[in-house]
């Protein structure tokens, strides 16, 4: 009877044991986003967005290598410096991530690239458009958006054929992004035989535009293209509007945030600005959308401001890699997720290509009217 019951207890110890070691295994995913500056809004919004996604992965318990994973965010700022990019890359090279959704900026996307490569980390960006940013050759490197190539090159064509845009103004930040965005523009108007009577520079921490408008004015520019992020745009628009400058406005992701028409005031006519978002949802995919934008803002009391949705998907596919790898071990679960191909989003279907890019990739044009942002057409 003793040794029965000794032999009940060890299995019950036994059972027990079973149970905490199928608890015990941390994922660590890395976040890189501005979270201080003039777009720190935008870089919140893309830090939310990963934080609702570890919260719905530990809400379904998921197992990976037979044991239940908890999901953890290792939260970084780059402030969307290239310096501070690389340093917080590094920092969590050193903490041993599993992955890095991130970072926000082009700039700081591409130098921080090569750190995750060396260290064999995964790093899938929800923002990050300059082609260069998976030029680079590297294993590591995915995105979840269309690049420049494609964003420009719809805003150079529709500024010709849909704007009719006789006389056309390029501005840049001097950005990875603004100016990788703004020469794709530049070729595509071109191509689609529009005329190019201008091109201006400022910087991404610019506040005083009167000169170069001056000079856009004077060339009677009636679209002026901007690339760069909202933080300028809105204080450009403003300005626009004292100098007397009636031009359509067109930018790209970077501009076309809710935090707009706010930045801008009453700088900003309904129908004036044209901006592209990379990505897009048509028909039943709408649904997911409107639920994500939903539950976000139960969850953050905040308006999606762009990227948010494009990060949870990010975050999403790399788990979804590691379950069906049976492995958070960044090597075994790399070629997994280089192959991720049908994976349902809330921003659409996300498959990448042999250089890390997303396929066929979609995007939304967008204008404004009485302060909020209205859907023009999704195009691919």
């Amino acid at each position: 009877m003793q040794m029965k019951l000794k032999l009940t207890m060890l299995a019950a110890a036994a059972a027990f044991a079973g149970v905490a070691s199928a608890q015990d295994m941390v994922v660590k995913i890395g976040h890189v986003g501005p979270t201080s500056g003039g777009i720190a809004h935008l870089g919140k919004d893309n830090e939310n967005g990963a934080r609702l996604a570890i919260k719905d992965l530990n809400a379904k318990g998921i197992k990976i290598g037979g044991k239940t994973a908890k999901f953890e965010l290792m939260a970084e700022d780059d402030a969307a410096d290239p310096k501070q990019g690389t340093a917080a890359a590094q920092k969590l090279v050193d903490a041993k991530v599993n992955g890095v959704i991130g970072h926000l900026n082009s700039g700081t996307s591409i130098p921080a690239s090569k750190i995750y490569s060396d260290a064999g980390i995964p790093q899938i960006s929800p923002s990050a458009t300059n082609p260069k940013f998976t030029r680079n050759g590297y294993k590591t490197t995915f995105r979840v958006v269309a690049d420049d190539v494609h964003l420009g090159g719809t805003l150079g064509k529709y500024a010709v054929k849909n704007l009719k845009g006789k006389a056309i103004a390029v501005i840049d930040d001097r950005t990875a992004y603004g100016q990788g965005v703004a020469d794709e523009f530049e070729k595509a108007v071109k191509a689609a035989g529009g005329k190019i009577v201008g091109r201006e520079f400022t910087t991404d921490k610019a506040t005083d535009f009167m000169s170069i408008l001056t000079n856009v004015k004077g060339k009677k520019a009636d679209v002026v293209f901007f690339g760069g992020m909202d933080a300028v745009a809105g204080p450009m628009l403003k300005q626009m509007k004292s100098l007397g400058i009636n031009a359509k406005f067109m930018g790209g992701d970077g501009i076309c945030s809710s935090e707009l028409p706010k930045l801008a005031g009453d700088g900003m006519a309904d129908d004036q600005v044209v901006c592209a978002e990379a990505g897009g949802t048509e028909g039943e995919g709408k649904k997911a959308m409107v639920a994500f934008n939903e539950r976000f803002k139960a969850e953050f009391k905040d308006e999606v401001k762009v990227y948010a949705p494009y990060v949870y998907d990010a975050v999403m596919v790399m788990a979804a890699a590691m379950q069906k790898a049976n492995s958070a071990d960044p090597k075994v679960y790399l070629p997994v997720l280089a192959k991720t191909a049908g994976y349902k989003g809330v921003t659409g279907t996300i498959a990448f290509d042999d250089k890390g890019d997303i396929k066929n990739g979609a995007l939304t044009l967008y204008t404004y009217k009485a302060g909020k942002r209205s859907e023009m057409a999704v195009v691919r």
